[in-house]
């Protein structure tokens, strides 16, 4: 008798048992699980596909706006050079640019942000007017006339122009989550046992609000990737290399859109940007249903 209630407890305990993290994950998120597939496939073909790939990539006149086939995949743009090529380096110099600008602009909006709500006063009011005038630009225009005064010759400087502009947005959210964190007791004891405003910032306020910020900096990476394609398609920087951007630009001033032979060559880097900045938000969207609770339990 007590053998037979010691497995009828024990086959209760393997049901209640939870499933492991990644399965439940899977299992709740598989739009997110379809996302993080997609974007692990894009970076190994942007990081590690160019070293399966010749060191150049030749202009054949008699390739010109070829069909695609066993050698040349996607077939050859208006100079005969290898489109499948051109998408393999493309995206390496994109995600790079778009991951730095991202990283920058972040890192302003939660240090300014949260110093504006910590310190309040005069501080506060410079921070909040600076902000409203980035935001009452609109971006592209912004960005324009920032690349008009400043000649993107080098991928540092696209980070400085796309940072200065991705930043205002999450400035607010960040100083309103603050508002509402210094209120709370273990604030209030730091503040008490004089620790530091660095200490508090980064110590106390800023590691709870990690999974916000790990949010939004995925949403800040799309935004620079935006940013890039279109200072790209209006030709405001430096028109050289293999990027998907420039691939747009070159396809459109080529009339590629008019001709049946050229449409792969505008639609390809077309198609890998969009799936990387679809698969970039749909990594938020699951990275905020494992963050927030209340959507868990929905």
């Amino acid at each position: 008798m007590s053998s037979a209630t010691a497995s009828v407890g024990n086959t209760q305990n393997q049901r209640i048992t939870p499933p492991p993290a990644w399965r439940r994950f899977v299992s709740r998120n598989k739009l997110g699980t379809f996302g993080i597939i997609v974007l692990a496939a894009i970076l190994i073909l942007s990081f590690i596909g160019p070293f399966f790939l010749p060191d150049k990539n030749p202009t054949t006149v008699s390739k010109i706006y070829c069909s695609p086939s066993w050698e040349n995949p996607l077939g050859c743009d208006n100079r005969g050079r290898d489109i499948w090529y051109q998408i393999v380096n493309g995206g390496k110099k994109l995600i790079l640019v778009s991951a730095a600008a991202a990283l920058i602009s972040t890192f302003i909006a939660i240090t300014l942000g949260a110093l504006a709500a910590l310190l309040g006063g005069w501080f506060d009011t410079v921070i909040l007017i600076c902000t409203e005038v980035v935001l009452t630009v609109p971006n592209i225009i912004l960005l324009g006339v920032l690349a008009a005064f400043v000649t993107l010759n080098s991928p540092i400087l696209m980070v400085m122009i796309l940072a200065a502009t991705g930043w205002p947005t999450l400035l607010r959210a960040v100083r309103a989550q603050v508002l509402s964190l210094k209120e709370r007791e273990f604030v209030e004891a730091a503040r008490m046992l004089d620790l530091g405003l660095p200490r508090i910032l980064f110590r106390e306020v800023l590691p709870n609000m990690a999974s916000y910020i790990l949010i939004n900096f995925v949403f800040a990476m799309t935004g620079a990737i935006y940013g890039q394609v279109v200072l790209y398609f209006l030709g405001l920087v430096s028109l050289s290399g293999d990027n998907w951007g420039l691939m747009v630009n070159e396809a459109y001033r080529q009339g590629a859109a008019f001709s049946p032979d050229g449409v792969l060559y505008l639609i390809s880097p077309i198609v890998m940007i969009v799936l990387l900045m679809w698969s970039l938000t749909l990594v938020a969207r699951a990275l905020e249903d494992v963050f927030n609770p209340r959507l868990r339990e929905a």
